[in-house]
């Protein structure tokens, strides 16, 4: 490509656009330049083009205004230092010298033009965010030519200071941090450099303050307008004469620079620090909240490692250089950033991705624990808005409010996530909120500092319930916006898919733990709680697995638990209660509850009988039975018997199953004659419905609970317990033929019980589970029994056949009108010893399952458990 000649054509540029299509052209020369070396004046001669139209009012936005100057700065900082240049290409040597010179100088005074362009604080701020980071390089070259630059455009700032600084300097603190930084650079030759760089900037700011200071003085009447205050040295201001001021304000800016140089003092290559002590403390005048946050972050910034790495002693000399500076600001100007405490925790955040060493890293984040431990509600509210899950980088700042001094109290640290763990995870407009869950996350890393474990233990029964109700708001939610986050650029791992839920009982489980109940935690896992837990339908279960589990391994914290549930029972909305509930009804196992008042527990329970919420009702039956275990509330609570049953109606088949299971205590503490078959009639009601539930194992349950009720029934046969086994007599039959063979083996035996109590006499086809298809002669059979005078219809009441009573008379049956006949027990002759004798009529696979003993089908004989 031809080499851009000096001048441009007028006629060429006459349009504004085509003003911006040169620009582009020569950026694209530019950037076709070789990075590695320096052979022709293509760029020298690019960026002099480039001035020439800046000076012809070319417009740029921010935008392109940054990318140009990140073209050109790139393409210039990116050569080789100017002595491996000359090494190689030694005859070429002088002609690279002067070249180098040449395109460092183009550089310079494109930079000046671009904000003689656009002479205000944004037009600076774009021309000097692409030069900050060259200044951490690795390179010294290239740290030299970014300090020369930065210094450049400070001086010619520094001329046009009457038509420019009305409206105060831009990126301040950015700058001042990166230009400190450099003080303590390896390189003593770029230590003078940015501490002259570093008065420059003072006096700029000072001969800003003066402008300040006259238009202040010029409103007031009690000081003459042209009385000027000027700095005369050792931070003493004076007031000249009017006739002063006009005869210095040529010679005033070279003075006050050179005041300011002797008052920043000369710079100490042997301890720079001290030099990096005294400018922050004479620009503290001129740092607002915003500044101070934007230094911070640039002494943060200096510890990143470039693609260059530092040297060991450059490095340890560049980590002093940013605590000397970080310890520095944070002591004298920290009552200035209460309000920008979010933005310095996420810069520190974003920049800890790209700090690698363990110390720099430390460095780093010293401005964590220096400022938690003076706005700590401030410090955690902003880690609290960290991105979820939690990087290795989230993790560190968590810990660090308690790891490194000075350190926040633990205590109210503790306090303040506890309240955050007692929010909803939606807020009042139904969108989701991270806080829950990101106090969660941050309680998990505290849990792992062994230093905060007794202080954890004051508030650990509030933790944990808080957490288990946390578990049961999170199911089903997903983060508002959540990506997969990235590979830790420190575990160089992927992270599994983020499900909250998850995490929240994995901090659950990390709190068990800390507090010594790893036997409950595999408890709880061997038994699957964790998984029932996170699930809607089954999280109750899950916290009564793992309440079980503390009462079984005698959980030190059960006392306080139990206490603490008491008011729980009755807050929050219906998540809230249900967890609260199920962890309260498993403690009242614990002898402790003696001591509760009745009302308490007892009261609350039979309350729970008559609530709107199904679980609410199946746990008060559960905890019913449990209190039904001692013997001062066996007789109340069977009392209640009728009451239990009857809040199953219209419940969900798995929470039948599960208040069934419970009830089971209760009728086996029951006598004989204690017995009530309307509540047995009325349990037969309940589990009907859920013959046909689609789910295997409610359909069992039900079929065989239902036949295992019926051998508990007691004669005489009543009216109601007559119907209802006729009711289920069809649903059992056809149920009987599907094809899963669980649930059709439960028919059989339930079938058989019926037939048993009722003294019916199915044909043994009935009984039999093979496909009625290919069998019309077997289905005709039964149909006919069951509409035949077997089953004769007497004043509305159903009664069986004669020859189900061997016993009696045929007449004397038939004569029966109203009242049922006597039901006389199947006779099943007593073998001899070792000899097992079936009934006849029967097929053996239905005998073959059924554990009869004579008696027991007709409620006499013994009195068997129903999950015998």
């Amino acid at each position: 490509m031809a080499l851009v000649q000096n001048k441009v054509p007028q006629d060429l540029l006459r349009a504004e656009g085509e003003k911006k299509t040169v620009m582009m052209k020569m950026m694209r020369q530019i950037q076709e330049e070789p990075l590695d070396s320096l052979l022709t004046s293509v760029r020298w001669r690019a960026m002099e083009t480039l001035t020439q139209l800046s000076h012809m009012r070319l417009v740029l936005d921010v935008q392109e205004r940054a990318q140009l100057v990140s073209t050109c700065v790139h393409s210039v900082f990116s050569l080789p230092s100017v002595r491996a240049m000359q090494e190689q290409d030694e005859a070429r040597a002088e002609a690279i010298q002067t070249l180098y010179h040449q395109t460092l100088e183009a550089l310079q005074t494109l930079l000046h033009a671009l904000f003689i362009e656009d002479p205000t604080p944004s037009g600076l701020k774009s021309i000097l965010e692409p030069l900050g980071p060259w200044m951490n390089s690795g390179k010294a070259h290239e740290r030299a030519r970014a300090v020369n630059s930065n210094i450049s455009l400070l001086n010619h700032t520094l001329l046009s200071l009457p038509f420019y600084m009305s409206s105060g300097f831009p990126a301040l603190g950015l700058l001042l941090g990166r230009l400190i930084l450099r003080i303590g650079d390896p390189d003593e030759e770029i230590g003078r450099k940015a501490l002259d760089g570093v008065t420059i900037l003072y006096t700029i700011l000072e001969l800003q303050k003066r402008q300040a200071h006259t238009a202040r003085f010029s409103k007031s009447k009690m000081i003459h307008p042209r009385r000027l205050p000027v700095r005369a040295g050792h931070g003493n201001w004076v007031c000249l004469s009017p006739d002063g001021a006009r005869d210095k304000e040529e010679t005033n800016t070279k003075e006050l620079y050179e005041s300011n140089k002797r008052f920043l003092g000369p710079y100490n290559p042997v301890s720079p620090c001290q030099n990096i002590l005294r400018v922050i403390a004479e620009f503290g005048d001129f740092l607002d909240p915003q500044q101070v946050k934007d230094l911070l972050l640039a002494a943060v910034e200096g510890l990143r490692g470039g693609a260059e790495p530092w040297g060991k002693e450059a490095g340890e000399m560049m980590q002093l250089a940013s605590e000397v500076t970080l310890s520095s600001v944070l002591e004298w100007y920290r009552h200035k950033v209460l309000d920008v405490i979010p933005e310095i925790m996420q810069g520190i955040y974003r920049q800890l991705s790209h700090i690698q060493d363990p110390r720099a890293r430390e460095v780093a984040l010293l401005p964590v624990s220096f400022l938690a431990s003076s706005f700590m509600t401030e410090v955690v509210v902003a880690l609290l808005m960290c991105p979820l899950p939690l990087n290795s980088n989230g993790a560190e700042m968590w810990r660090q409010l308690i790891l490194r001094k000075p350190s926040c109290d633990v205590r109210d640290l503790l306090d303040l996530l506890l309240s955050s763990l007692k929010e909803k995870p939606v807020t009042k407009k139904g969108r989701a909120s991270i806080v829950p869950l990101a106090a969660a996350s941050g309680l998990c890393e505290l849990l792992s500092v062994n230093s905060c474990a007794s202080c954890v233990r004051r508030i650990y029964p509030q933790l944990l319930l808080a957490l288990l109700i946390q578990v049961h708001y999170h199911i089903g939610i997903k983060l508002p916006g959540h990506r997969v986050p990235q590979k830790d650029t420190k575990n160089q791992a992927q992270p599994p898919a983020f499900v909250p839920v998850h995490w929240v009982v994995k901090v659950v489980k990390t709190l068990l733990l800390k507090m010594g109940c790893s036997y409950e935690v595999v408890f709880v896992e061997a038994e699957g709680g964790w998984e029932l837990m996170e699930q809607a339908e089954s999280h109750h279960l899950g916290v009564s697995l793992l309440a079980r589990a503390m009462v079984r391994y005698t959980c030190q914290e059960l006392c306080r638990l139990l206490y603490l549930l008491i008011p729980l029972l009755e807050r929050g909305d219906e998540k809230h209660k249900i967890t609260a509930t199920a962890f309260f009804v498993e403690l009242l196992q614990m002898k402790q509850v003696r001591r509760i008042p009745e009302e308490y527990s007892l009261g609350r329970m039979v309350e729970g009988l008559c609530h709107r919420e199904p679980v609410m009702k199946v746990l008060s039956i559960r905890g019913l039975t449990i209190l039904a275990r001692r013997s001062e509330k066996m007789t109340k609570v069977q009392a209640l018997l009728p009451s239990m049953v009857r809040s199953l109606k219209s419940l969900d088949g798995v929470l039948v199953v599960e208040a069934i299971d419970s009830l089971k205590t209760i009728f086996k503490g029951q006598d004989r004659k204690q017995r009530d078959s309307s509540v047995y009639v009325e349990m037969l009601q309940v589990l009907l419905p859920h013959f046909s539930d689609s789910r295997e194992e409610v359909s069992a349950s039900c079929i065989n609970m239902y036949g295992k009720v019926v051998q508990k029934l007691q004669a005489p046969c009543t009216q109601a317990m007559e119907e209802q086994l006729i009711h289920a007599l069809v649903p059992l039959l056809l149920i009987m033929q599907e094809s899963n063979a669980k649930v059709g083996q439960k028919c059989v035996k339930t079938l058989f019980r019926c037939s048993c109590f009722m003294a019916w006499e199915l044909p043994r086809t009935a009984y039999s589970r093979k496909p009625w298809d290919n069998r019309q002669q077997a289905v005709a059979k039964i149909c006919k029994y069951l509409v035949s005078a077997s089953f004769g219809v007497c004043g509305g009441r159903t009664r069986p056949s004669p020859s189900c009573f061997p016993h009696q008379h045929p007449e004397e049956v038939s004569t029966t009108t109203c009242e049922h006949p006597p039901r006389q027990p199947l006779r099943i002759s007593q073998p001899g010893p070792g000899v097992r004798q079936e009934p006849e009529g029967l097929p053996p696979e239905v005998l073959r399952p059924v554990h009869r003993v004579p008696g027991a089908l007709h409620g006499e004989g013994d009195d068997r458990r129903l999950d015998e």
